[in-house]
């Protein structure tokens, strides 16, 4: 694959096993029409929100709060 094909996103999910917002920035390949193709094997256990064009810098998360009052107490 060329690297033309591929774009910068951040990809913000779930994980079947946990109620925690993740995300990951990564390049992945896109179709003729612009959009981001994921595989099959990434998905997998997943539950996706968004896919964003580019890095995008999370400064908060809902959970974020909680799971820091959880390790104080």
């Amino acid at each position: 694959m060329k690297e033309q094909d591929l774009s910068q996103v951040t990809i913000i999910y779930y994980h079947e096993h946990s109620l925690e917002l993740l995300h990951l920035v990564s390049y992945f390949p896109t179709n003729k029409n612009g959009r981001v193709i994921l595989s099959e094997a990434f998905r997998k256990g997943k539950s996706i929100i968004a896919i964003c064009e580019g890095k995008i810098n999370i400064m908060n998360k809902i959970g974020d709060r909680i799971l820091a009052m959880g390790k104080t107490a």
